[in-house]
């Protein structure tokens, strides 16, 4: 009878999680193909055999052996049942494993920013423990270790491979997945310091997995010539898409700079590298994009952005573009458009459910909307009915209906607090007749995400019947989660009281659980939450701090300080593979325990565990204990989530001489002084602001950049980066825009121009925005908002026009905040009425503003500097003024 080792639900043909821990452990499974399943209880014996048995009280007959398991069974096993195994026992299951157990890229916490393994704990662990079956690595032996390779620690590789061994096995050793940082960095430094030369295209691809272990800095030594080759193997192909973002630039770089036109890098670029292609190199300007080569590739909306223009005039049937291309969307181009050919196009995009943001949302609803509501508006995107009110839809359906639409929509596009979306949480409360405070079941599935913007008073008197919509939140106000806190502690919802909950309960309430306190937490049975971090933990949207508050819960309350590390704790390569590591060692356990434990080996892989914030302090003591001096460069990369324990004075010891290492650092979400001493640092030995490190420091840091560093910033580079400095200082856009400017003039004549420029223009002078005014950019009035406050003031009403086309119904919302308001008051009301859209405030015929500082000047000053505000006035008593100060 073949015994299947899992834990949950009934799962068609697969095998779902191994739970079977080591010798002793035991668990009720399921076993067959189909629900419901034959149960069994299956124990593994300290000989690593699997017993089964059909009721608790008849253990006699034994299931099945780790020799006799069937093929599908192997993957699933716990390392203590593969621990007493010989070596040609090892070798024989390591070549079973490599056989039938594929590896699945997509598994489990790659969006948390975990290490690019795709394999589970106990997938590591059975390969370490096989592993370690041996002292020395020769090929034969890694050829037939296959897959299980990857358990491989340091040393390993390091003293138990030969370097000409390693050589002869690179093509083994480059189709393993799920290497490590660590692991792959050690065997390609390993292999070019004994002679390896990546001679062609050919050796490159060779590398396989082994890849992400290269630089930046050695990728940029290869010539275009041998990038391009390499790319032609699909096998390396497939190995571009773990690498780190920062090998993909490169690599973006490299192929683009022996590529001459956009169409021909579309076509040649891996799919796995588009999205990371600069915005400037996708302008087509008089080539005809390829829409075949377009429609196969992900683009983000700012790349589609670049050709989308290009692309509609060339395309007859925009129903063969494919959503990634139709995100691109813009005013510029939808204005050329025939009103019919519009329509058609804003349907496919309905069809083919793209996601749009505000602006384009906002521009795309004026142009729907500007000859009347159309009746058909449901087959128009769902996301514009945000932009509409129930009147508007009355001629289409019920107001019940469109809250049901607006349900399903794209509620984050409008920001909470908006008054739009307080608006539309009003009407559909009226809409639903709900009078009070509770909401049943029904208004809650058609309320949708509309349910994030719902009161505590509301979560409280409804019970348990929003929690399914809450849980979708991304998040709360303070007396929302106090809301939810009270409701769940009540114990009056489907799930019971938390002292029932199971693993299964934890998963489906996991967008819930970063709102649970102490009080709710330590009523869980501390098994359903072990359970549910070992088995579901991966799938949730929970963050890695957020798993660390329920790490904290399995900790003893009362940490006692440890002598030494206690028996049975001691750190071995096991543990370090184990991501369920932090719940067995209370802080004080753990720095007993890491005493002569390298970190340095395992470093990238044990940060992705949810340690503690005590647990995470104690890490980062035992590396500043190994390094006194500064860490090294090559750790400076691993170092996670202990960013946020670093320094000033520890960035001071550093050597951060790689783009790399930068990116890798502001990757963490550093603060502003930690991220300005991390710039500083790489700044000061020297190094450049490539495209690389400005991808790197971004929008979020670029505002934290001095003269000196700015000043360093050549065009070139910045054509390759992405940035917006629109929230910077003055003193900083305006270093900036001249090299923006320089950067993309080779592209000005083109519509794509403004899209490149527009981040910038908070520097432009008023000259440039004239120009601009006559190019048809629909620039929005947030944009507007934030140009040179002396650019924007210079700037007549017909010239605003041009500047905002269809977006100039939208000045009015803005006319009575800064410094749209002061731009207005300088304008005569005359030439603000031939705009026609109900701006007010402007200077009358006959009179004048004089408009001057807040503060009161001294009586000594000049005329401009004394002149207090002068509101329609009359021209006779302004000359008498004005006489009378000059007196």
């Amino acid at each position: 009878m073949p015994c299947g080792v899992v834990v949950g639900k009934c799962s068609e043909g697969w095998l779902w999680q191994t739970a079977l821990q080591g010798a002793g452990a035991s668990l009720w499974a399921e076993i067959g193909h189909s629900c419901p399943k034959k149960w069994v209880k299956v124990t593994v014996l300290t000989n690593g055999v699997l017993r089964c048995s059909s009721s608790p009280v008849n253990e006699s007959a034994v299931c099945a052996s780790v020799k006799s398991l069937p093929d599908r069974f192997i993957c699933y096993l716990s390392p203590s049942a593969v621990s007493n195994l010989s070596r040609d026992e090892a070798l024989s299951l390591a070549q079973r494993i490599s056989k039938n157990c594929p590896l699945n890229l997509t598994h489990r916490g790659i969006t948390r920013g975990r290490a690019p393994s795709s394999l589970t704990t106990e997938e590591l662990q059975v390969a370490s423990s096989l592993v370690r079956k041996f002292e020395h690595f020769p090929p034969a032996i890694l050829h037939a270790l296959g897959q299980t390779a990857v358990g491989l620690s340091i040393s390993d590789i390091e003293n138990g491979i030969s370097d000409k061994d390693l050589e002869a096995s690179i093509p083994v050793l480059g189709e393993v997945r799920g290497w490590n940082t660590e692991q792959s960095s050690a065997i390609i430094n390993k292999l070019l310091s004994s002679g390896y030369q990546i001679w062609d295209g050919e050796s490159l691809a060779k590398l396989g997995s082994l890849v992400a272990g290269l630089n930046s800095s050695t990728l940029r030594s290869l010539s275009p010539e041998v990038i391009l080759e390499a790319i032609k193997f699909p096998e390396f192909i497939q190995q571009i898409v773990t690498l780190p973002s920062a090998l993909k630039m490169t690599f973006v770089e490299k192929i683009s700079s022996s590529v001459g036109h956009p169409a021909d890098l579309v076509k040649y670029i891996p799919d796995a590298l588009a999205s990371y292609i600069p915005k400037s190199l996708l302008v087509f300007g008089e080539e005809k994009p390829n829409i075949q080569d377009l429609n196969s590739k992900m683009w983000t909306r700012e790349q589609a952005a670049m050709f989308f223009g290009d692309v509609i005039k060339t395309e007859p049937d925009f129903s063969r573009l494919s959503q990634s291309v139709l995100q691109g969307f813009t005013c510029a181009a939808a204005n050329e458009m025939e009103a019919e050919r519009f329509q058609e196009l804003a349907k496919v995009m309905k069809r083919k459910n793209v996601k749009l943001g505000e602006d384009q949302l906002s521009c795309l609803v004026k142009m729907v909307t500007l000859h009347g509501i159309p009746k058909d508006l449901d087959n128009y995107p769902k996301d514009l009915l945000l932009f509409l009110s129930p009147s508007d839809y009355a001629a289409t359906g019920s107001c019940r209906q469109y809250f049901t639409n607006i349900g399903k929509a794209n509620l984050d596009v409008l920001q909470r607090e908006s008054s739009q979306r307080k608006q539309l949480l009003l009407e559909a409360l009226a809409c639903l007749e709900i009078p009070d405070t509770q909401v049943n079941e029904e208004n809650a599935e058609i309320l949708g995400r509309l349910v994030c913007d719902l009161g505590g008073e509301y979560i409280r008197s409804s019970g348990g019947n929003l929690l399914k919509q809450l849980s979708q939140c991304e998040s709360f106000l303070p007396d929302q989660e106090e809301a939810i806190r009270s409701v769940i502690s009540s114990g009056n919802t489907t799930f019971g009281p938390p002292v029932v909950w199971s693993a299964f309960t934890l998963n489906e309430l996991s967008g819930l659980i970063p709102v649970f306190d102490h009080s709710i937490l330590q009523k869980i049975p501390k098994n359903a939450l072990t359970l549910w971090l070992k088995n579901f933990a991966h799938d949730s949207p929970l963050s890695r701090e957020q798993l660390a508050t329920i790490v904290e819960e399995l900790l003893p309350t009362r940490h006692k300080r440890a002598d030494g590390c206690p028996p049975g704790k001691q750190i071995t390569e096991m543990v370090l593979n184990d991501e369920l590591m932090p719940i067995s060692y209370t802080p004080e356990e753990l720095q007993a325990c890491l005493k002569n434990v390298s970190l340095e080996n395992h470093l990238s892989q044990i940060l992705t565990y949810a340690f503690s914030v005590q647990q995470l302090a104690v890490l980062k003591r035992s590396l500043d204990e190994t390094y006194p001096d500064g860490y090294p460069e090559s750790l400076l990369p691993k170092l996670g989530p202990l960013v946020s324990f670093i320094t000033p004075e520890d960035v001071s010891k550093w050597k951060i001489n790689s783009a790399d290492t930068l990116a890798a650092l502001l990757k963490n979400q550093p603060n502003d002084e930690q991220a300005s001493a991390m710039i500083k640092r790489y700044v000061g030995f020297g190094n450049a602001l490539n495209a690389t490190a400005l991808n790197a420091i971004g929008t979020e840091y670029v505002c934290l950049l001095n003269a000196i560093e700015l000043n360093t910033i050549d065009s070139n580079s910045l054509k390759l980066a992405s940035l917006n400095p629109s929230a910077c200082s003055q003193f900083t856009k305006d270093i900036l825009y001249p090299k923006a400017k320089r950067a993309f003039s080779d592209q000005h004549s083109l519509p794509a121009y403004y899209k490149l420029i527009e981040p910038y223009l908070g520097g432009a002078p008023g000259v440039d925005l004239r120009a601009l005014s006559k190019d048809n950019v629909n620039m929005s009035v947030s944009t507007l908002a934030k140009l040179r406050r002396d650019s924007l003031m210079s700037l007549t009403p017909s010239e605003v026009q041009g500047l905002l086309g269809t977006n100039l119904g939208d000045l009015e919302k803005w006319q009575n905040k800064s410094p749209i308001r002061e731009w207005v008051q300088r304008q005569k009301q005359s030439e603000l009425d031939k705009l026609h859209v109900g701006l007010t405030g402007g200077t009358q015929e006959g009179y004048i503003n004089i408009v001057t500082p807040k503060f009161q000047p001294p009586s000594s000053a000049s005329l401009g500097a004394v002149a207090m505000t002068l509101h329609l006035l009359p021209p006779l008593l302004i000359s008498f003024l004005m006489m009378s100060v000059l007196s």
